[in-house]
């Protein structure tokens, strides 16, 4: 019985194993892997892979630039859906490669990992490593049209779907939904046309093919935009033209063509200006160093045979810095002008750079900036030093390794420790410099990152001490907040009340069990010009950031809040109105993210109360206004209805001349009340408006001023 069991089961499985042999494995050859996993090489087929098939065709046009042989690229986004490139470089070989015996062309364009970039005679730094960003354009597009200029003549080859061959234009241009016709015996690269004889450059047009891409997947305009002026800042003097004549709605070519050009000379510096979110504490820095490494890289022989060989490489660092009075980081990093959002060994090596020397500089100052060398608490960390930070890294290298045919992870280990001493030796020589402008400039720094660091320490504790009581804890919150009784955040809301006056009426207005009111003497402190420490020392803003239970700048945790709303109610004048800019001040600089969710409201107090007459049994009535131009309004309404009304109407300067009632009606009851919810819809444009009006710099706020003087409607300023 065991025996004829064991033989039943060796039949089954063999005849298992038999089934599946060989001839079930699938080989894809040349681009038809491309064609079949697309993900592979462009991440996606949405609209974010689309726009990676563009980066491929103007990064191979950058490294020229790069390289020092271009100097125009055009990018066209044409109505039909096609994208040409078009650069003045030295043009792809057209003569034939020796082991294919294809042109140049050609094999740039059908073959995999094939190109200019791989035995260093070429380009000795590129964007373009892997061999794969035409070839994988080409192979997802439905047609794709080269031309090339060199040597007075201009050369021209089609493909479809990375097959070469001839189309049958009509005589309206070219389109991908002509007849076809692929080639048979040799492929042909025709000329089609003379240049003058220095004149060199290549221009690529192709449409994405919709087999492989959804309709939704569309060339994004402003993205485009970013990358080329991104690549302008980093290739300074490379010239780059975007023009769009799609006419897409909602893009700034929908009324017709558009053309925008991009060009900067002043390189990584200019590009850390252009991105500076806010005030400077320091100049803009530059740092630059390189460094020689060894690698060993598989290298073909001449039998055709992989064998190992310790290669030299040579990797140079571009840094430019600067630090602002803000608390946060814009850091871009970059290799070979490649943009590597996800970091690598270069970011690594800056952040591990940065950090030790300003450690370095702070024990060496500790006597001056106070800080104790014993005490852990006052440590140094890494987001101390970023706080404020706009930095612009650059590397440049041969070959480098990246993480995936995207390219937005640098792996090459030994550039940290390159990018690290450069940093290191260069930022070091400026914190340390006896010239009078870098000495004052370092010592702002250092205050600074102390000041943030100090400011980390009590956002900790104070979110450790202001946790919303219970019965068995004892609130260390102000004694001038009067709390509310409800738990529920999302329910709560914060009354942040100017003066006492109007606290009392406030008090007996508000709902205890989920109305909470701060008073706040007059005007806070203006901390678009003052540093964080000044900020924390202040006691009104100490008292708000310790209410609110949530931190401040970048420890804030809006989880942690605790009250679902905070409503600014201040008087309606211009004193009130100034008061609440100073307080939206705060919660912009520090408490951001409170803006950004819609959870900070305005309370608009009504400026006018109207008594209505009554007729016989019926009581009078009150009306509230809350303009000038309301009031004019009601009034007229009135007279037409026939109703009388007491003259001398009732104008209210302040929430002090409320009584509690009135102020509950118009103001605090959800009822009946009226706020004004106040958002972050473009936070660099609502930067620039608060350093206008609350900054340092005093001539700009003058000039706004005086130019608005004449449109100013006198009326309307306690409105």
């Amino acid at each position: 019985m065991v025996s004829a069991a064991s033989t039943t089961l060796e039949r089954v499985t063999a005849t298992s194993e038999s089934g599946y042999t060989a001839r079930h494995l699938s080989v894809l050859e040349g681009l038809e892997a491309v064609r079949k996993r697309p993900g592979m090489y462009i991440g996606s087929t949405d609209s974010r892979g689309l726009m990676h098939c563009l980066w491929e065709i103007i990064d191979n046009s950058v490294d020229e630039a790069l390289g020092g042989h271009a100097t125009d690229i055009r990018v066209v986004l044409h109505a039909d859906s096609s994208v040409t490139v078009e650069d003045d470089g030295r043009g792809i070989p057209v003569d034939a490669e020796p082991k294919t015996g294809l042109s140049g062309v050609e094999v740039v364009f059908t073959k995999l990992h094939a190109g200019g970039k791989f035995g260093g005679g070429s380009y000795t730094a590129s964007g373009g490593l892997h061999g794969v960003g035409a070839s994988v354009v080409n192979a997802l597009s439905s047609r794709l049209d080269v031309e090339v200029d060199r040597s007075g003549k201009t050369y021209r080859m089609t493909f479809h779907r990375g097959e070469p061959g001839t189309f049958a234009d009509p005589a309206s241009g070219p389109t991908p939904d002509t007849g076809f016709t692929p080639f048979v015996d040799h492929s042909e690269l025709t000329v089609v046309g003379k240049v003058a004889r220095g004149r060199t450059g290549t221009r690529v047009r192709y449409w994405a093919d919709r087999q492989i891409f959804p309709k939704s997947a569309v060339f994004a305009y402003d993205e485009l935009v970013t990358r080329a002026r991104q690549t302008t800042f980093l290739v300074p003097g490379l010239r780059i033209t975007v023009r769009d004549e799609r006419g897409v709605p909602g893009t700034p070519g929908e009324s017709g063509p558009h053309e925008e050009v991009f060009q900067h000379d002043g390189g990584a510096v200019d590009f850390v200006e252009f991105l500076a979110p806010d005030t400077p504490v320091t100049s803009t820095w530059r740092l630059q160093g390189s460094g020689r490494f060894t690698e060993t890289v598989p290298v073909l022989d001449a039998k055709g045979h992989m064998s190992p060989q310790d290669v030299e490489r040579e990797c140079e660092v571009d840094v430019a810095l600067r630090w602002g009075a803000g608390y946060e980081t814009e850091l871009r990093t970059f290799v070979n002008i490649i943009a590597t959002p996800k970091g690598g060994s270069h970011r690594t090596g800056f952040e591990q750079g940065l950090l030790k020397i300003v450690r370095k500089q702070v024990e060496a100052n500790a006597r001056r900036l106070k800080v104790s060398a014993k005490d852990s608490a006052e440590r140094i960390e890494k987001d101390d030093v970023l706080a404020g930070l706009t930095a612009v890294v650059t590397v440049r290298l041969a070959e480098p390794q990246f993480e995936g045919q995207t390219k937005e992870v640098l792996g090459t280990a030994p550039v940290r420790a390159i990018v690290a001493r450069v940093v290191e030796s260069e930022l070091g020589a400026l914190l340390t410099s006896t010239k009078r402008d870098e000495k004052a400039q370092s010592a702002l720094l250092l205050e600074k990152v102390v000041a943030e660091m100090r400011a980390r320490v009590t956002a900790r504790k104070q979110k450790e001490i202001s946790r919303r009581k219970n019965a068995l804890e004892s609130s260390s919150l102000p004694a001038k907040l009067a709390d509310c009784r409800s738990d529920d955040v999302t329910r709560s809301e914060l009354f942040i009340v100017e003066g006492d006056s109007a606290l009392g009426t406030a008090k007996l207005a508000r709902s205890s069990d989920f109305q909470a009111l701060l008073p706040i003497r007059g005007k806070i402190l203006n901390v678009q010009k003052a540093s964080i420490s000044d900020m924390l020392r202040n006691v009104e803003c100490a008292a708000i950031i310790q209410v609110l239970g949530a931190g401040s700048g970048r420890s804030f945790e809006l989880e942690a809040a605790r009250y679902g709303k905070v409503v600014l109610m201040t008087d309606a004048d211009v004193d009130g109105a100034h008061i609440r800019t100073l307080l939206l001040t705060l919660f912009y600089r520090y408490m951001r993210p409170m803006l950004e969710e819609g959870r900070v409201y305005a309370a608009v107090p009504p400026l006018h109360r109207i008594e209505v007459l009554g007729s016989g049994r019926r009581k009078n009535e009150y009306v509230y206004t809350y303009s000038e131009a309301e009031l004019n309004a009601t009034l007229k309404k009135l007279d037409r209805a026939g109703r009388r009304y007491k003259d001398d109407i009732q104008r209210y300067k302040g929430l002090g001349e409320m009584d509690a009632d009135q102020l509950a009606e118009t103001t605090m009851d959800p009822r009946h009340r009226t706020l004004r919810r106040v958002t972050v819809e473009g936070a660099e444009a609502a930067e620039r408006v608060f350093e206008l009006l609350m900054g340092s710099d005093v001539a700009p706020r003058k000039e706004f001023i005086v130019a608005g003087a004449g449109a100013l409607d006198r009326s309307q300023i306690d409105a």
